[in-house]
């Protein structure tokens, strides 16, 4: 169990140190084809009626997600059979290729600097990297708005949250997460193909987010008062906006991170073409700007390291009593 927490740890270091390098596989990718391979046969196996559709999308997220941790325990047992340090060593990997703050930071500092050269068409290519949304609309404010809703998301989706099943479970736990979490990225959307196949994905993402979106909002404003930005501010406005997003995990972080920099975030957005009409998140206390990019990468990162020593010394401490 120490092992395990420490595997976190130096999982944690190494995304700060090497983020997702393009050249590296990542195992996310297995469980994307996983996923793409079981649409598929259940699909042909199921019949394309609303309730077929549901109990399709039922046993895709029972086998991904079931898979997915089981294949990341036999890894480990099995070199846990070896030695115990060539299973740290592989947690450790594995914890490591869960987080994304390194990378997430990367591709949002990828848009700061095509806007800080005035080159907005870069800019727009680089947020479409990260986001959803239509981006071929956006002026630089908007593509501001989107790259800071995303860092404010996946601090919790990317960061809080895998850390926190990390270590309540290990990599196993970590891995059955992200698989769910993949699933409601790949199939959880609202439209005539995965309404109801991709519903209990993106309902079970739900259910599995609700505690990490919370917590990391506290942690946020914890954050960013050590960071020096406006903590109280940070506080009112995640009271105030925490459910102004059709998700009820989503607006929690945005909130903290619109009052810590008191701007406005959220609001229309084109997806697929059509224009989504969504309420906005925070006050326009100031005009968004493309710094507010690297504001927020700070407030990610403090967040990240924060939410680490937290949740150690809490199991730790668990550990201890124990």
């Amino acid at each position: 169990m120490e092992l395990s927490m420490l595997a976190v740890g130096f999982g944690f270091l190494l995304d700060l140190m090497i983020g997702d390098p393009h050249w590296l596989y990542h195992p996310i990718r297995l469980v994307g084809h996983l996923i793409s391979g079981l649409e598929k046969l259940l699909r042909y196996l199921f019949p394309g009626t609303k309730k077929g559709e549901l109990a399709a999308g039922i046993f895709l997220l029972a086998l991904t997600a079931g898979i997915t941790a089981a294949s990341a325990w036999g890894l480990l047992l099995l070199a846990g059979r070896v030695h115990p340090y060539i299973r740290f060593t592989l947690e450790t990997v594995m914890c490591y290729q869960l987080l994304a703050t390194r990378s997430l930071k990367d591709e949002t500092m990828k848009v700061y600097h095509a806007l800080k050269a005035g080159d907005v068409e870069n800019a727009r290519h680089a947020v479409s990297m990260v986001v959803g949304r239509d981006t071929a609309v956006l002026d630089d404010i908007g593509i501001t708005k989107a790259a800071v809703e995303t860092v404010a998301e996946n601090t919790s989706d990317g960061i809080v949250a895998p850390l926190l099943f990390m270590i309540i479970g290990g990599a196993p736990l970590g891995y059955f997460y992200k698989a769910v979490n993949t699933m409601d990225s790949m199939v959880g959307y609202k439209n005539e193909r995965y309404l109801y196949f991709g519903r209990a994905a993106a309902k079970f993402d739900d259910v599995l987010n609700y505690i990490p979106a919370r917590l990391s909002a506290v942690l946020m404003i914890c954050a960013s008062g050590l960071l020096g930005m406006d903590a109280v501010s940070a506080w009112n406005v995640y009271v105030r906006d925490r459910f102004n997003h059709s998700s009820p995990n989503s607006a929690h972080t945005e909130a903290v991170t619109a009052g810590a920099l008191h701007i406005q975030l959220a609001g229309n957005a084109y997806y697929f073409g059509k224009l989504y009409e969504k309420p906005t998140i925070g006050n326009a206390d100031r005009p968004v700007e493309y710094g507010d990019i690297r504001r927020a990468n700070r407030l990610l990162y403090g967040t990240a390291i924060l939410a680490l020593a937290v949740f150690l010394i809490m199991k730790g401490a668990i550990l201890w009593v124990m």
